[in-house]
């Protein structure tokens, strides 16, 4: 993409009401733009990483063998009067009518609806384990929506539902969710540490949140500083292997690790105290074990081995998918801007010409263009007629991971500048090396 033809309004000075890094960053590199309280539009930036991490996590949740599919934003009232959650949730549901009169709300999650789909299609055990999920648009009327995306009335989120015959399976499906989220975040850059929490409106008392550490966090946390050092890397994990999943879980689960919700001083003061921490974390992720609260509420049953009918055991696990961008800011940035981890970038990389107008260079920078396209990556080429402080400014502000500088004099010497967003290091090459550099960086992010 050049950046002549892009839409990337960028600002120069910090919004007023930005209380946040994410929210004045996304405001600033022109990711987002407010709408309502709470209610954003995603610009073409924003909208590039918003993309990234949802394909992330389809595609470690299809790794896992889970099925994609869609549910609607808008539910009827009926199914959640049905499970008893209408009048509980609270007036964070945003609740209306259509013309006729029938009670209507916009989804905050989708427990009664993938119920209720469930209990219209599957009738023997025989179907079963069966895993669904989407990744939609949800809402939730926040009393005090702030912090831009971190806590917004409307999110995008992928939930998914786990439907299994026993008990067993189903904490098999749950470990096996924990492992598919320990994945996710680390292909984002990101370390989120699985934490003993409670059940809210989903409801059950088996759930872990996953958080990321940061200053700006909303939850207090409470955890063995041990667990930082504890990575799921590149393993090969088989999600149909139980003791594996519940290995990973146990070892990711062990040490102490709980939100201010579930802290408990007695137990955290068994954890030796040079390795306690008390800290604050953003909320990426949770997942849930709920067992047969709503297939006995709403008659989800299959037909068991003995042909009686045998409510189903259900989970639910979600990812904050639009929640993650402001998460990932927040973990990765400095006083110039954002700093992307490779695997989330909106662009592999910017060119910058230092001196648009000369031939040879314009010529040179139209050839790393090209030649990065041919290799399968998106640079992004700032081609404008400005200073080269400005366009600097402007990369640093919307943090590309890597840029490539071209000038007259390097060109002479048929050099260009290759430069590493997170360290600031710079090495001078061929145009050929660093599109070479850049190809094998790439190739390692799974």
């Amino acid at each position: 993409m050049r950046l002549s033809r892009y839409f990337l309004p960028v600002l120069k000075e910090d919004p007023a009401d930005a209380q946040i890094a994410s929210h004045r960053l996304m405001l600033r590199a022109g990711m987002i733009r407010q709408q309502a309280a709470g209610i954003y539009s995603w610009l073409p930036l924003g909208w590039k990483v918003l993309k990234n991490i949802e394909a992330i996590v389809y595609q470690e949740q299809q790794r896992a063998g889970h099925i994609p599919m869609l549910m609607p934003t808008i539910q009827p009232a009926e199914l959640w009067q049905e499970s008893g959650r209408y009048d509980d949730y609270g007036k964070e549901m945003l609740r209306l009518s259509d013309r006729h009169g029938r009670d209507m709300l916009y989804g905050p999650t989708n427990e009664e609806m993938i119920t209720d789909i469930f209990r219209s299609a599957v009738n023997s055990y025989r179907d079963l384990p069966l895993t669904l999920y989407h990744i939609q648009w949800k809402f939730r009327d926040e009393t005090r929506p702030r912090f831009g995306v971190m806590r917004g009335r409307e999110f995008y989120m992928k939930d998914g539902y786990t439907f299994d015959l026993t008990e067993d399976d189903a904490k098999h499906a749950y470990n096996r969710h924990l492992v598919t989220y320990l994945r996710t975040y680390e292909r984002m850059g990101l370390q989120a540490i699985p934490m003993k929490a409670e059940g809210g409106p989903i409801g059950g008392d088996y759930t872990h949140e996953f958080l990321i550490l940061a200053d700006t966090g909303e939850s207090g946390v409470f955890y063995d500083a041990r667990i930082e050092d504890i990575r799921l890397g590149d393993r090969d994990i088989v999600y149909d292997d139980r003791a594996q999943c519940q290995g990973v879980l146990d070892e990711f689960t062990s040490l102490y690790a709980r939100t201010d919700d579930t802290h408990d001083e007695d137990v955290f003061a068994g954890t030796p105290a040079e390795h306690r921490r008390e800290a604050r974390g953003i909320e990426v992720g949770q997942i849930f074990y709920f067992g047969t609260k709503y297939s006995d509420a709403m008659g989800a049953t299959v037909q068991g081995p003995d042909g009686k009918p045998v409510p189903v055991h259900m989970g639910s696990h979600g990812i904050g998918v639009s929640r993650l961008v402001g998460a990932i800011i927040e973990a990765s940035h400095d006083e110039r801007g954002i700093v992307w981890p490779e695997g989330v970038t909106p662009f592999h990389a910017g060119i910058v010409n230092l001196r648009q107008g000369d031939a040879a260079t314009d010529s040179a920078c139209e050839g790393i263009y090209a030649e990065l396209t041919k290799e399968g990556l998106e640079p992004l080429y700032d081609d404008r007629d400005e200073r080269a402080g400005a366009k600097f400014a402007t990369m640093d502000l919307i943090g590309l991971p890597w840029r490539i500088t071209v000038g007259p004099r390097g060109v002479q010497n048929g050099k260009v500048e290759l430069t590493s967003r997170r360290t600031g290091e710079a090495e001078e090459m061929s145009p050929e090396q660093a599109v070479a550099r850049l190809k094998d960086i790439y190739a390692l992010i799974v």
